[in-house]
């Protein structure tokens, strides 16, 4: 009901993220990989999803899909992206804390080099993103974010200001280089310098990225409505877990950075299962 919820607004984007990163039996990796199959087939069917421009894309977390072996996910991976390849689904290979920054990008470029929409995310928080950039080949989706994993400080940023101005500088080097910027924050200021300072160049290649639950009509008003400079679509991130403990170790980590979203989205929540 939740992952529903985020496809009845017929004006946004979506993103569809299964919270199922806390796997310790292989029983809860074949779930993970069977939800997703499912996902694919059923958004590659939906008329409402007709136009593969406005079909909602996938975004998998890797340790999804392994109970310790990071190796382990390269097979589960490879049948999602032929999957979702194969039905016209855009596929994310999401990004978790610094231990799989390596592989996840060594994966996603892999497949994108392939032919295949595969795109993945990088973390303003974390030093080295700033040489990570090179990796992003010219036409690869980037979803560009402040990162909510709490990293040490010898290898991230502490401070929030930093992060944000990182996320305009980063924007701005994706785009020069040809790459297609998911800009994805909350932070209204930081959207609108986006929008106003580096948009314009390529506005063809931007999009803004919202957390389902998170009030922010006006901005999304001004980005669509081009108020800000050129228009630019915004997606809906819309995480969905099929069971309490995931749902409540991402609320967790999400309390961490900004306790007020973590209740605007466990609202949603409960409001999407009152619906049905």
């Amino acid at each position: 009901a939740f992952a529903e919820a985020g496809l009845r607004d017929g004006d946004l984007l979506a993103t569809l993220d299964l919270l199922g990163e806390d796997v310790h039996e292989d029983r809860q990796v074949a779930e993970n990989l069977l939800v997703y199959e499912n996902i694919i087939d059923a958004l590659s069917t939906d008329p409402r999803f007709a136009d593969p421009a406005r079909r909602p894309t996938i975004s998998i977390k890797p340790s999804a899909f392994t109970t310790g072996d990071p190796e382990a996910v390269r097979a589960p991976i490879e049948t999602l992206v032929e999957r979702a390849h194969g039905k016209g689904v855009g596929l994310t290979i999401d990004m978790e804390d610094h231990r799989w920054t390596d592989l996840t990008l060594e994966l996603a470029v892999e497949h994108f080099e392939r032919g295949r929409d595969v795109g993945t995310v990088l973390q303003t928080r974390l030093h080295r993103t700033e040489k990570d950039l090179a990796r992003i080949p010219a036409g690869m989706r980037l979803r560009l974010v402040i990162g909510i994993y709490n990293e040490p400080a010898d290898i991230a940023l502490t401070a929030k200001a930093p992060m944000k101005d990182r996320m305009v500088d980063f924007g701005r080097t994706l785009l020069d280089q040809g790459s297609v910027v998911e800009f994805a924050t909350h932070d209204e200021a930081c959207v609108e310098r986006f929008a106003r300072e580096v948009a314009p160049k390529a506005p063809e290649r931007c999009e803004v990225q919202l957390l389902l639950g998170v009030p922010r009509a006006r901005m999304i008003a001004s980005l669509q409505k081009g108020e800000w400079g050129a228009a630019i679509p915004v997606r809906r991130y819309v995480p969905f877990a099929m069971g309490w403990d995931n749902a409540m170790a991402y609320l967790r980590r999400r309390m961490d950075e900004v306790p007020s979203m973590a209740w605007l989205v466990l609202r949603n929540l409960f409001a999407s299962r009152a619906d049905r």
